[in-house]
């Protein structure tokens, strides 16, 4: 009997990656090379994500059109990582997306990007303080030395220190993340687990956002008024009713017009002539 248990038990790791697993993911590994190939500020690493997941996408929707089309446009939200612990989100989302495509009425497809958006800031956290933190400086401080020193062999050596550590990291997790993925989401889908996580993850995305809306956006009025004797401070009156209160407004503003499809380009120079004209007026 434990001898049974123990074939199995083989076998089960044997087949953790079929051939078709391991061409996909060899697929998804090259083309992560180019996670930052058409980086923008609106949505980073998005369209390198997406890139990369086209042979997940590619052979588990070819036969289904209207789900391919929802999958490239899911993969192409906004996305950013450390280029070294990215492979394991995309490890982990390919492995959603199989169980999306065998089992669309018991997933929830909004799980992936909800998963994602949960995992890079740890990640990245983790990946920055180890590689670029730590493994580059240290590269670094060793080729440098040789390099001032007219040693050919300098940038090699750093090639040698960081980016072989880099590149077998970024393989491993890959496979970890899939690997890994099909049992969590078994796990997951039973306790309902993966809807927790959708939760937590909308929680902190508006919590982000929020934050990002405090730092990012300054507005402020010099606007006065004297009444009877006293002045009346505009911006005071708002900072007692909430703290950025004009900035809220404005960032609610444009997301509504957003939602509204109007073009970014319009909004970016519909904010530089409110602006301009707001000074000139004495608005702001």
């Amino acid at each position: 009997m434990s001898e049974s248990k123990n074939v199995l038990n083989v076998d089960t790791k044997k087949s953790d990656l079929s051939p078709d697993d391991k061409h996909m993911l060899k697929s998804m590994f090259w083309r992560s090379w180019l996670l930052f190939s058409s980086f923008t500020m609106v949505k980073m690493q998005a369209f390198g994500f997406e890139f990369s997941m086209f042979p997940v996408i590619n052979r588990f929707y070819k036969n289904n059109s209207n789900e391919k089309k929802q999958a490239i446009v899911r993969e192409s939200s906004f996305f950013n990582c450390t280029y070294e612990t990215a492979p394991f989100i995309m490890g982990l989302s390919a492995a959603m997306e199989k169980e999306n495509a065998n089992n669309p009425e018991n997933f929830d497809p909004e799980s992936i990007n909800a998963l994602k958006a949960s995992l890079m800031g740890p990640l990245s956290g983790i990946g920055d303080s180890i590689f670029w933190g730590t493994l580059r400086l240290i590269a670094a401080g060793i080729a440098i030395p040789l390099a001032m020193q007219g040693n050919l062999l300098a940038p090699f050596l750093f090639l040698a220190i960081y980016e072989i550590p880099s590149i077998i990291t970024r393989w491993q997790l890959l496979k970890v993340g899939y690997t890994s993925g099909e049992k969590f989401i078994e796990k997951s889908s039973k306790s309902g687990l993966i809807g927790k996580i959708t939760d937590l993850a909308t929680v902190i995305g508006m919590m982000m956002i929020g934050a990002m809306t405090a730092s990012s956006v300054t507005i402020t009025t010099p606007l006065k008024w004297a009444m009877k004797g006293a002045t009346l401070n505009v911006q005071k009156i708002l900072n007692g009713i909430m703290p950025g209160l004009l900035p809220l407004a404005v960032t609610l503003i444009v997301f509504a017009l957003i939602r509204k499809r109007v073009k970014v380009i319009y909004l970016l120079f519909g904010i530089i002539i409110f602006g301009i004209l707001g000074a000139l007026i004495g608005i702001f």
